[in-house]
Parts: structure tokens; C-alpha cells; sequence
């Protein structure tokens, strides 16, 4: 007994809850008007219309989740209006969306509410009916048109009632509870083009978490490396250095000074892969002093125009660095050039780099020039690489990767 009417009682319940919740949003319907009218308040209607739109979503969203609790279904997540500028605010799909939500919430709400109440209304009638013998003489209550002046009328009325109550109660507050929930999750559901940009956003976001934590692990790595496993391998080969000089036996001499030929290029070894897994001269000096540096040991005259573009992420500062560094050793090995320029630039949340040289040009990607591995750390950036490269010169290679947080 007690399954049979949970739902029907719990939905009697939320259909009574919707009545109020219903004439609350009526009432914040002509407040939205209010706010909408101190717009031309300059500051002081757009602090209001932010705030209020805000908190109409947060009750709209509320509302939403509720009903899908109630259906049992998911739902996805309703995307949040622009946390920046009025204009965006008020222009978003979003907004529009629980803007439309609210008188339609209020009429549906309000409507059902009342249905609702009709159920539990006729189950108190029915005690009104049992009790006409309590009533002043010429105050006797009516029901279903008849007035109760005996036991006659009382009980077949009485009766009547408490079975069309109980009906109604029983089979009508479920099916309306559904419908409500299923108007208030479909009137706020987001479009298929707004989920998608919700995601694209999420995805964009949490590639950024990943591509800022696995520059702090090669950075990691790195010091790991150079300070570590390095340094040990510079202590072995300074151990077989004394050893081969104090050697009486030549075959052992022999043998120890393969073991410190092969130490040493061990350590060179480490020292490329440790360049390739993150530059240490950008710990050291920043990607102004390491295109500086680099420029300074170039053979050709380097013109470097470079702006600090402050901090910036690991990942992007590193491809950066080795954009330039690619360039300028391509041009120095291949382009028969005699002046390279270098400029870089954070413009927002932007990072520019363009190297060009008054080589040849002609550059072949296909054939091995080191462009398409700045393609692919570029794009894993969501940054792009384009080259300009005629026949007879200049070549100029430009990238750019995003850099906001």
C-alpha cells in the first residue's frame, strides 16, 4: 500500500510546491521589467540587470535540475551567461532562454498547482459532509448541489467524494507532476549548437590544465636530470679519469679509457635530450634572454624586435623557443641568407612570432625542413604556423599560440 501511493503523494506534494513556486515567478516577471527599465541609469541599471539575470538563471537552473531529478533523467549542463560585458549577457541564448522560461513556469505551475489541489480539496470536503450535524440550523454546507441536512445526504455525498478524490489523487497527480517536469527540463534544454560550444569550451579548458601540468613535469623532469643523473655521470668520468692515469697494466688503462670515452658521450647525450625536453636557458633567463642568447651565437647578424610578454606557459613558451630556434637554423644552413629578423609579441592573450630571412626561400616542407614538427606542436597548442617562402626569398615563418590562462 504504501508504494502504491508514495509517488502519488510525493507528486501531490511537488505539484503544490510548483503553485508556489509558480506565483514566485510571476512575481519576479514585473521586477525583471523594473530592472529592465533603470537600464538607462547607466552604471546603476547595469549593475542591477547583471545581478538580476544571474540570480533568475540560478532559480531557472534550479528548477530544471529539480524536474529532472523527478523524471530521472540527465541532464546536460545549462551553459552559464558570460561573466564578462553587459552586452554579452543580455544577448546570450541563455538568457533569452529563461527569459521565455519564466511566464510560460508561471502559468504552467500556477495551473497544475490548482488541479492539484482539487484531489485533497474533495478528501476535506468529504469530513465538511460528515460533519453537518455541527452547523448552525440554516447554515447546513452544500455538496454537489444538495444541501446536507441528514445522514441521507451525508454519507452517498460523502462517499462520492472520497472515491473521486482518492482517484484523482491516485491516477491525475502523477501524470501532471511528469508533465511539469518534462515542460520546465524541454523549455530550458540548451540547443545542440550550444551543448557542443559548451564542450568545445570544456575540452579547451581542461587541454589547457593538461598542457600547463605536462610542462611542469618536463620542467620537472628536466631538473631531475641535469642536477641529478648528470652530475653523477660527470663524477663517473672524473672517477675513470684519475683511475686510467693511476692504471700500471695497460690492458686496464685501455679498458678505462673506453668506460670515460663512453661516460663523456653519454653526457652529451644527456645534455640533447635535457635541451630537447626543455631548454634550460629558459628557466634561467626567460624567452627574451634565451632568442638574446640565441641570437648572440648565431653566425649570421640577427635582428631580434622583442617585447616581454610576461608570464606565459610553459608549453607556449617552449614551442615558441624552438620555433625560433628552427628558423634560425634553417635559414643559416639552407637559405643562403645574410640578415635574419626575429620579432615577438604578446598581443591579449595572443603570442606572435615571425622570423624571416632575405635568403632564397623555395622552402620545401616535404623534404625534411622541420616545419611540419612546428605544425604539430603548434596545433597541440590550438596555435597555427603558416610560411610565406617564394622562389628567389624572403621566407618569413609566423606563428601563433594562444597564451590566455
Amino acid at each position: 500500500m504504501r508504494k502504491v501511493w508514495d509517488r502519488p503523494l510525493r507528486a501531490c506534494g511537488r505539484l503544490l510546491a510548483a503553485l508556489v513556486f509558480g506565483m514566485l515567478t510571476l512575481v519576479m516577471a514585473p521586477l525583471t521589467l523594473v530592472v529592465a527599465l533603470a537600464l538607462p541609469f547607466s552604471g546603476v541599471g547595469t549593475f542591477l540587470a547583471s545581478r538580476w539575470v544571474r540570480l533568475v538563471t540560478r532559480w531557472a537552473d534550479w528548477n530544471r535540475l529539480r524536474a529532472a531529478r523527478w523524471l530521472g533523467v540527465d541532464v546536460p549542463d545549462l551553459p552559464r551567461p558570460p561573466d564578462h560585458g553587459f552586452r554579452a549577457l543580455v544577448g546570450a541564448p541563455a538568457t533569452h532562454r529563461v527569459l521565455l522560461w519564466m511566464p510560460l513556469f508561471s502559468v504552467v505551475s500556477i495551473l497544475l498547482g490548482c488541479l492539484a489541489l482539487i484531489g485533497p480539496g474533495m478528501l476535506v470536503n468529504t469530513v465538511d459532509s460528515l460533519l453537518w450535524w455541527a452547523y448552525p440550523a440554516g447554515f447546513q454546507p452544500e455538496q454537489l448541489g444538495y444541501p446536507v441536512t441528514g445522514w441521507g445526504v451525508a454519507l452517498p455525498t460523502a462517499a462520492l467524494q472520497f472515491a473521486v478524490g482518492l482517484a484523482i489523487l491516485r491516477w491525475a497527480t502523477v501524470p501532471m507532476c511528469d508533465a511539469h517536469a518534462r515542460m520546465c527540463v524541454r523549455s530550458l534544454a540548451p540547443s545542440e549548437q550550444e551543448v557542443l560550444a559548451h564542450r568545445v569550451d570544456e575540452l579547451q579548458r581542461t587541454r589547457a590544465g593538461v598542457v600547463d601540468a605536462h610542462g611542469a613535469e618536463l620542467r620537472r623532469i628536466e631538473r631531475d636530470l641535469h642536477d641529478g643523473t648528470q652530475a653523477r655521470l660527470v663524477a663517473i668520468a672524473m672517477q675513470l679519469g684519475v683511475a686510467k692515469e693511476a692504471a700500471s697494466d695497460p690492458a686496464v688503462a685501455a679498458l678505462l679509457e673506453q668506460a670515460h670515452t663512453g661516460t663523456e658521450e653519454a653526457m652529451t647525450e644527456l645534455r640533447d635530450v635535457i635541451r630537447g625536453i626543455y631548454p634550460p636557458i629558459l628557466a634561467d633567463r626567460g624567452l627574451p634572454g634565451a632568442l638574446t642568447a640565441l641570437a648572440g651565437r648565431t653566425t649570421l647578424p640577427v635582428r631580434l624586435d622583442v617585447t616581454d610578454p610576461g608570464t606565459l606557459p610553459v608549453a607556449v613558451e617552449t614551442a615558441a623557443y624552438y620555433a625560433v630556434t628552427e628558423s634560425v637554423t634553417n635559414a643559416v644552413r639552407h637559405s643562403g641568407a645574410e640578415t635574419i629578423s626575429v620579432r615577438l609579441a604578446r598581443e591579449d592573450d595572443l603570442l606572435r612570432v615571425e622570423v624571416s630571412d632575405d635568403g632564397h626561400g623555395g622552402v620545401d616542407e616535404s623534404a625534411g625542413s622541420g616545419v611540419r614538427g612546428l605544425r604539430r606542436r603548434a596545433a597541440a597548442l590550438d596555435g597555427n604556423v603558416t610560411v610565406h617562402s617564394p622562389a628567389g626569398g624572403p621566407t618569413t615563418l609566423r606563428v601563433e599560440l594562444p597564451c590566455g590562462s
